[in-house]
């Protein structure tokens, strides 16, 4: 099965479906993206479509919906999460500034003290 996610005209992610490999011509990225294309368009489903990777094989990783298709990376980028965090080139992943503490505990971000805070759980 080859996966297609709608981009609109910010290149977010706004749909993502799923294409038999028949109808992508039973052919290999990047081969089989043009054809699987024009087969979502013969279907009546307008609008640019780029395939994804269900296992991140291509396009750094599977497309989820709100992501952004950066085509100079030619990558799916999750949602920054945070103003200071900054994009790892290599794995077009957002990282924070400071690594998060690798203790086993539970953390989130605090973006007004740019630091990580365990979260107590009772």
């Amino acid at each position: 099965m080859a996966h297609f996610a709608k981009i609109d005209e910010n290149n977010i992610v706004q749909q993502i479906i799923v294409v038999s490999n028949e109808n992508c011509g039973n052919l290999d990225f990047p081969e089989s993206e043009s054809i699987g294309q024009s087969f979502i368009n013969s279907i009546g489903l307008d609008g640019n479509w780029k395939q994804t990777s269900y296992n991140s094989t291509f396009r750094k990783r599977y497309a989820g919906l709100d992501d952004v298709y950066d085509e100079s990376r030619n990558a799916f980028l999750p949602i920054k999460p945070f103003p200071s965090w900054v994009l790892n080139e290599e794995t077009c992943l957002w990282n924070s500034p400071i690594e998060r503490p690798t203790d086993g505990n539970l953390y989130r971000w605090n973006e007004d003290e740019q630091s990580w805070e365990e979260v107590i759980t009772e």
